[in-house]
């Protein structure tokens, strides 16, 4: 004697013999969209500038390496390093003396919106050949289009 159909769930159409065989997405891609969220709303805070303080002093302080090179040209031309006026030589004996403690040096350029094209692409040009391989063109994210 076989044994009835229905002690194995076979041919019963009730939801508890029924077995879900696709995996469900729904809740990966919730999280998903949620952690862009949370890194778009944290990027636009890190972006942002920083809060100016006046830092304790300190006898066992150590100098933190710095990562990044700031390089301005205003519209008259003149090249400053940092905040201080320098001049293309300064520049890559600055990034030769600096590259070789902190390998992952970026160079941040901001030029005046006068400036010709040629100008800045020269600065480029000079922290590339210096060894710099990573730089950054600074802009202002609050400016309205040119519409030009």
């Amino acid at each position: 004697m076989s044994p009835s159909p229905q002690l194995f769930g076979v041919g019963d159409d009730d939801a508890e013999s029924t077995m879900i065989a696709g995996i469900n997405v729904t809740p990966l891609v919730d999280i998903t969209l949620v952690l862009l969220i949370i890194f778009m709303v944290t990027a636009t805070v890190i972006v942002n500038a920083g809060i100016k303080v006046e830092l304790p002093k300190a006898a066992s302080g150590t100098d933190q390496a710095q990562t990044t090179l700031a390089l301005t040209l205003q519209k008259d031309g003149t090249l400053y390093l940092n905040g201080e006026k320098a001049n293309d030589q300064a520049v890559v004996r600055f990034i030769g003396e600096n590259l070789p403690r902190t390998p992952d040096l970026q160079a941040v350029i901001a030029a005046d919106r006068s400036v010709a094209h040629g100008d800045v692409v020269h600065v480029i040009d000079l922290v590339k050949r210096a060894g710099i391989r990573k730089f950054a063109i600074n802009v202002d994210p609050n400016a309205a289009p040119a519409g030009r």
